[in-house]
């Protein structure tokens, strides 16, 4: 047991999520380093990328057709004899002779002294001639090189957030690896004696640990990379030793329980001697909050009921975080309510867990589908947003207009 300090003010979230924003912010400075493009993915890019080569790199056709001088069908029907077939991956160096026609499959090489591609849709062949029963101009279906992009042009500019459009335009121009930054690191840190993994049996008085995997679902969501997810019960020294190891792997170390003022408050207990600011922020769910750096480490302190902790880190940490990471905002709504709200604390502004309702795939209304009760992880599963219910608003009547954001 831990003595109490006196009680200082409660914060407000925008002041609280400020100072977290201020503490984390540093963190934007990241390091570079190389990734093979296969795992790019979601990762920001460094610095510019130039092709390295022409796209595409040689004249090749954008049909199964058949390779032809315009000049030579500019009367059709016409039928000239074959010279060959160029399947794609041949080096198809033999120049095409007047007057005749050569097959050709699509990303084939189209032979020099031939200007364009007759579509096979557009033909009847045998093994020696193909008639050809529509004329084609020069140019039609043949892919130019360099017609896509120019060696030297910019293919994907500095601070881009890799998705899949980018990883083809890459490895199509064949850039092996990638400079990226490297992702803020975290480690995620539950408490709690009551806790087992997931899987495990449960005997009286236990409960599954759903803040560990949780926090680590959202991290990896917001492309923060997870360097460990641990577990220790309410003994000090288990706290101190993980805290230890997690300060020395990340960039970033989140605790869930331990941060009210009961018995056991193990996070408290140990943060507090080492400079941790511990108080109450003006929300529900989520209340008691802790601050610590921790050799130089930030270490964000959640409350252990499931719902609070994920609801803190969705208000609190993931905005800052998504910034880091070159993510845009969080998508944000103004809404009607569906139904009412009887009560709302006076004084904390209250997160309800919502869902969308859609005409299409445009939101129109939003519904509460869990009570506020911080334990309902259940029941937030249905959730689609957070619904903000400002500190002042005590009861809200069918169609008020919310602020809402996607979970």
């Amino acid at each position: 047991m831990i003595s109490r300090p006196a009680s200082r003010p409660v914060r407000s979230v925008d002041d609280y999520r400020d100072t977290i924003e201020q503490l984390l912010r540093p963190l934007a400075a990241r390091p570079v380093e190389y990734v093979p493009v296969a795992e790019a993915l979601g990762r920001r890019s460094a610095q510019d990328q130039h092709a390295p080569i022409d796209l595409p790199v040689f004249r090749n056709s954008a049909m199964d057709g058949y390779a032809v001088r315009a000049q030579d069908i500019a009367v059709t029907p016409v039928t000239l004899p074959l010279t060959g077939v160029i399947a794609a991956g041949d080096p198809g160096h033999e120049a095409l002779a007047p007057g005749t026609a050569r097959k050709v499959m699509t990303g084939a090489p189209v032979p020099a002294g031939a200007d364009c591609v007759v579509p096979v849709e557009d033909t009847t062949a045998d093994e020696h001639s193909v008639r050809i029963a529509r004329g084609r101009s020069a140019g039609e279906f043949v892919r130019e090189p360099g017609s896509d992009i120019r060696a030297g042009a910019e293919l994907v500019p500095a601070a881009t957030v890799l998705a899949p459009r980018h990883i083809a335009a890459l490895a199509a121009a064949g850039v092996g690896r990638v400079p990226v930054f490297a992702p803020v690191r975290a480690v995620v840190i539950s408490t709690g004696s009551e806790l087992v993994p997931a899987g495990a049996e449960l005997r009286p008085g236990q409960i599954y640990n759903s803040n560990g995997i949780a926090l680590a679902a959202a991290l990896t969501a917001n492309s923060v990379a997870v360097a460990g997810v641990e577990h220790c019960g309410d003994e000090p020294g288990e706290f101190r030793q993980l805290l230890r190891s997690a300060t020395a792997a990340a960039d970033l170390v989140i605790t869930t329980g331990g941060v009210s003022q009961g018995d056991f408050e193990v996070v408290r207990e140990v943060l507090i001697p080492l400079g941790g600011d511990f108080g109450s922020v003006a929300m529900q769910p989520g209340g008691p909050q802790g601050l610590t750096v921790v050799d130089g480490v930030p270490v964000l302190s959640f409350p252990g009921n499931p719902v609070s902790a994920v609801v803190s880190f969705e208000v609190l940490a993931r905005p800052i975080l998504r910034h880091l990471a070159g993510l845009d905002p969080v998508p944000e709504y103004e809404l009607p309510l569906l139904g009412a709200v009887r009560r709302s604390p006076e004084g904390r502004r209250q997160f309800l867990r919502g869902r969308l309702v859609r005409h299409g795939t445009r939101p129109h209304a939003v519904e509460v589908v869990s009570g506020p009760g911080s334990h309902l992880v259940a029941s937030m599963a249905a959730a689609d947003v957070l619904i903000d219910i400002p500190a002042a608003v005590t009861e809200l009547a069918p169609g008020a207009t919310m602020r809402v954001w996607e979970l």
